[in-house]
């Protein structure tokens, strides 16, 4: 992990997010780009023959003088940081910098259960998932001890979601985290007999790994909903990050459909990664 993509937006959750690159960036010797996005209409940035408007360039060197003072914080010492300002709130524009600048991981911070705030606003940190091509980490707390040493992988081991698989094992593996598996067996026409699930399994392990010796950190819970089974098993185990993986532009995958994800990452008061299908 070299370049990790934090936005900001001067609230106590954007600080959470930020802490918790910088004690990633110094675990990994990583620079950390932090972006602020202004919400300035095309009016106040453009005039005939002029590009800003002298309202504009008010407001931007404000927005420059607020974040350096945002950046200047004690935990950030020794870790290099990048500052971005954009003009617009284009949720497509932070996995534009990632790839510019070919990061490795996206930590934002969010409210939680009580809904997003200021620049999160409905489902902003849903849109950073849809448009991100690399890992995005929610926090909505503050974590003063980093320690990934527990994380549960929410998968319904279809083969589509292998690459994801494979991108999680890479990092946690290097950080040295116990990976559990936990697939969530629901009931009605989504229900599955355990012969079904543990053909998935295998099938998924032997072309992912080319071997079972994960079999055995894979765990099944039966749940009235995906969401309630994951964020159930992640307190049974006392895990420390919940990852789940996302198609991204498309939605959700297999039994992720609809909102899981999203609300898998307001519920829980622990970090949530996604990775991309």
């Amino acid at each position: 992990m070299e370049r990790i993509i934090v936005p900001v937006d001067f609230s106590e959750y954007s600080e959470y997010a930020l802490r918790t690159a910088a004690q990633l960036a110094k675990r990994n010797t990583a620079e950390i780009f932090a972006i602020h996005m202004l919400e300035l209409s095309d009016a106040i940035l453009t005039s005939v023959g002029e590009p800003y408007e002298p309202q504009a360039v008010f407001y931007l060197k404000l927005a420059e003088k607020k974040f350096k003072k945002f950046l200047n914080k004690p935990y950030l010492k020794d870790v290099k940081v990048t500052p971005i300002v954009k003009h617009f709130k284009v949720f497509s524009e932070i996995n534009e910098v990632a790839k510019k600048h070919k990061a490795d991981l996206i930590v934002m911070g969010s409210h939680g259960t009580s809904g997003f705030k200021e620049l999160f606003i409905g489902s902003n940190t849903e849109r950073v998932v849809r448009h991100a091509d690399i890992p995005v980490m929610v926090i909505k707390n503050n974590i003063p001890q980093l320690d990934f040493k527990d994380v549960l992988f929410a998968c319904d081991f279809s083969e589509e979601a292998i690459k994801a698989y494979n991108d999680a094992v890479n990092m946690f593996d290097k950080m040295g985290s116990k990976l559990y598996m936990v697939y969530v067996n629901l009931p009605n026409d989504r229900f599955k007999s355990s012969i079904e699930i543990e053909k998935c399994v295998v099938n998924f392990f032997t072309k992912a790994d080319g071997h079972l010796d994960r079999m055995k950190d894979v765990h099944y819970v039966s749940d009235y909903t995906v969401e309630d089974g994951i964020l159930n098993f992640s307190n049974k185990i006392g895990a420390d990050l919940i990852v789940v993986p996302t198609h991204g532009k498309k939605g959700l995958a297999h039994f992720f459909q609809g909102s899981v994800g999203e609300d898998v990452a307001n519920h829980s008061t622990l970090p949530v990664m996604t990775f991309k299908i």
